[in-house]
């Protein structure tokens, strides 16, 4: 793909998803870490739901680190596998406090050495709680940008290294976004709304689409 395509792509989905932000409600780093915990394979709105009252009880690693999971599951148990997400929020907080003395840190390898923290929740936390350059890689991003051809790997890691080398480190985060944004509302993963879009000019996956039924 010419530079030229990469640019325009990264425009045309600026003007589709112009309010393009992370939909997790938090009020510090650490509640930002703890509902993109929550939120692997639920939605945002219903992790939403659930720290709105989670977070007027418990806000602290402290706080969360006192807690057995016996005490936090009822507050999280409909966003599904809450057993292990109970785990690894107490576990992350016990780390934050023994290695960080409660303080939420600032670079991708000490996030990603705390309990319950995978890439993609580091990621977020530099992107969005710090405004840190970064590429989380979830569902919608690794789908749209392998269906645009902005990334060809078979793995999140390997689309992340792609899609950091093809744009500015300032552009990362905002992309992000758009790409979580079309996605969700557009380009969805069973059923494509390729008729609302303005990527396919550029879509691999459109174009392919549109020469097997020629």
């Amino acid at each position: 793909m010419k530079i030229k395509d990469t640019e325009d792509i990264f425009y045309r989905l600026s003007v589709m998803h112009k309010d393009a932000k992370c939909e997790l409600n938090y009020s510090t780093p650490f509640e930002l870490l703890v509902a993109a915990i929550l939120s692997a394979q639920c939605t945002d709105k219903r992790v939403n739901m659930i720290t709105d009252k989670l977070f007027k009880v418990y806000n602290t690693p402290q706080q969360f680190a006192e807690l057995t999971a016996e005490q936090l599951k009822p507050y999280i148990f409909s966003c599904g596998f809450y057993n292990n997400k109970a785990n690894s929020i107490i576990k992350m907080s016990k780390a934050l406090m023994d290695k960080h003395n409660g303080e939420v840190p600032r670079t991708l390898e000490e996030l990603m050495d705390l309990d319950g923290v995978g890439r993609k929740t580091a990621s977020v936390a530099l992107s969005v709680a710090f405004n840190i350059p970064a590429m989380p890689v979830d569902t919608h991003v690794f789908r749209v940008a392998r269906r645009l051809g902005l990334a060809y790997s078979n793995t999140p890691l390997g689309v992340e290294k792609e899609l950091c080398a093809r744009y500015e480190k300032e552009k990362w985060s905002p992309l992000h976004h758009y790409l979580i944004f079309h996605g969700r509302y557009v380009c969805h993963a069973r059923k494509p709304d390729c008729g609302n879009c303005d990527l396919t000019i550029h879509c691999d996956y459109y174009n392919k689409t549109k020469q097997l039924k020629a």
